[in-house]
């Protein structure tokens, strides 16, 4: 089969594709691929700076969508049925091989496209929100990065329970993404602070969704109400910012991680839990990733830079070229 492997550690220059033995079921779930996500730790994966170091070479994507070739007995998964899957690794290929608890039933009403776009963004957001957060309906939202597959994931969920969202975009293009997500307001990266506190008439947000860190963060901080909850999702933006704890004795206010991956890993259930809660929301069509570019298979590299350089609106896309 074709697969897109890393390498050596150089960044996403050093994606290549070529010919890989297909992954073997030994107690795995196959899928034949047809639509993988891209996503942040993919980038990161090229310069051996995620938190998961595999040696290279190895195969690149950890969500996937398609159609299962062969699935365990008592996996409650059969030929045929149409999934999406956070394999981890190896999806950007034709076929991918993930144990039975990532690989999840896609709705018949989605696309297979959407449904790569799920697993890593609305799961993360999911737990985010729903776990760590303690979102409750009426409150406001405030979303760093709004028109990348985080911040689009944030605005989708936060408006489905009941939330009223505010979104930090730094172009009028992504400020359209951000409102056909379903964003009450934008309001532009520079200056931000001044614009939420003016738009929830001082008050501040409840919660703030922030996958940018970087020197947004204090500013994060003064932006937040009482009792507020800033969820830290990750640092695209580069810097790893501090805190000063005295800020948050000023207003009763939370810095809260959103370490998705650490959380399920001793918990391989918890991915299937979340995925019943969100299968409702799902079915209606309350859930719709807004898509981005698609690239062939043979063009990895280049859609791994598209998001490692930060040109990406909606879901950077892969689909095997035999598809």
């Amino acid at each position: 089969m074709r697969a897109a492997r890393v390498t050596r550690l150089d960044g996403p220059a050093a994606i290549e594709v070529g010919d890989v033995p297909e992954p073997a079921g030994d107690g795995l779930v196959v899928v034949d691929v047809v639509a993988a996500g891209v996503t942040y730790p993919d980038a990161l994966l090229t310069r051996g700076r995620y938190q998961v170091r595999p040696e290279p070479p190895f195969v690149l994507g950890c969500e996937v969508a398609g159609v299962v070739r062969e699935a365990p007995p008592g996996s409650g998964l059969a030929a045929g049925d149409r999934v999406a899957a956070f394999p981890g690794l190896g999806g950007f290929a034709e076929v991918v091989a993930a144990e039975p608890d990532v690989v999840l039933p896609l709705p018949g009403t989605m696309s297979f496209e959407a449904g790569a776009a799920l697993p890593m963004n609305y799961l993360t957001v999911h737990f985010g929100l729903v776990r760590r957060g303690g979102l409750h309906p009426g409150e406001t939202v405030l979303v760093h990065g709004a028109a990348g597959g985080i911040g689009t994931a944030a605005i989708q969920l936060a408006k489905a329970y009941g939330a009223r969202v505010v979104a930090v975009v730094s172009t009028e293009d992504k400020a359209a993404v951000a409102r056909a997500a379903g964003a009450d307001d934008t309001v532009p990266a520079d200056g931000f602070l001044d614009e939420v506190r003016e738009r929830t008439g001082g008050r501040g947000v409840d919660i703030v969704v922030d996958p940018v860190g970087g020197d947004r963060f204090t500013d994060s901080l003064r932006s937040l109400a009482p009792e507020g909850r800033l969820l830290v999702v990750g640092f695209t933006g580069g810097d790893i910012p501090t805190v000063k704890v005295n800020r948050l004795l000023l207003n009763n206010i939370s810095v809260v991680g959103v370490g998705w991956g650490a959380f399920w890993h001793g918990r391989p259930r918890f991915l299937r839990e979340q995925w019943t809660d969100l299968l409702p929301l799902l079915e209606a069509g309350r859930l719709d990733p807004p898509l981005g570019r698609v690239f062939a298979l043979e063009d990895a590299a280049a859609a791994v830079t598209e998001l490692d350089e930060r040109r990406a609106t909606g879901k950077i896309l892969i689909k095997p070229a035999r598809t």
